[in-house]
């Protein structure tokens, strides 16, 4: 009987879980970039390595001369149609932090309770809102964009703030924690093709938010008075403040706040 030899063993091993880290790698980039203009991108070279590998395994010399020096020109290409969402990502790698606790279950809810008491009373009068809570992610370049105000979160502050025709009320609001840090930010319009062009610019910049940072953007739509909220570059319709409350349970229970 033979035995295998321990440095073919090793090899194989170690090819085994270079595979399985590769594979992890690259399935997170593809969540990273869903939605994006850059995700039909992603799908099509991945289509190409699945040709190259192939075209290798079945000695097709043509086919694997073109597609290796199809990649070897294209890395810069890549980059430049990226760079976007490169920017993005190595932003909020730069912006995590180590020391931070959670949200308590309290908080959580006295916090849903002050802002949908805000969206509801908005949403019967059919006033527009934009509302950013801040998770990991900070949020101090789109605070700089827009009017300090550093307040207490309450209904009163914030139905004030969206009042139409007073100076705030255009653009958005950060939260972090239980304070309103400022009004009339402007936040980054999505480009994501996937979105009607009857999108309104108040969603557009709620998704957008969503798509470069992880806060949870809660918004109000002017024309229909429809409450919803934005997160990871996905809608979703609020209907009422139970749904609401287990939005916030499910996001803001894995926030972190700084220490």
């Amino acid at each position: 009987m033979s035995y295998l030899r321990p440095e073919f063993v090793i090899t194989a091993v170690r090819a085994a879980i270079e595979m399985i880290i590769l594979w992890i790698v690259f399935y997170r980039i593809l969540l990273f970039f869903e939605g994006t203009r850059a995700f039909q991108v992603l799908r099509g070279i991945a289509y190409l390595i699945i040709a190259l590998l192939l075209s290798h395994l079945l000695h097709f010399e043509v086919l694997d001369w073109l597609l290796r020096n199809f990649f070897s020109i294209w890395i810069i290409v890549i980059v430049v149609i990226f760079q976007n969402e490169i920017r993005s990502g190595l932003a909020r790698l730069g912006q995590q932090h180590l020391f931070t606790i959670s949200l308590g279950e309290t908080e959580i809810k006295a916090l849903t309770e002050k802002i949908y008491d805000t969206i509801s009373r908005l949403s019967r009068r059919r006033h527009g809102c934009l509302i950013a809570i801040e998770r990991d992610t900070k949020l101090d370049s789109f605070i700089e964009s827009g009017i300090l105000i550093d307040g207490k979160v309450s209904s009163e502050l914030l139905q004030s703030i969206f009042v139409p025709g007073t100076p705030l009320h255009d653009g958005g609001v950060v939260i972090r924690g239980d304070r309103v840090v400022a009004s009339s930010c402007l936040f980054p319009l999505s480009d994501n093709p996937s979105v009607g062009k009857t999108v309104g610019t108040r969603h557009r910049a709620a998704l957008g938010l969503s798509e470069h940072t992880d806060a949870l953007v809660v918004l109000v739509s002017e024309e229909t008075g429809e409450i919803s909220m934005a997160y990871e570059g996905h809608f979703m319709p609020v209907h009422n403040q139970e749904h609401a409350m287990k939005i916030f349970n499910q996001i803001l229970g894995r926030k972190k706040v700084r220490t």
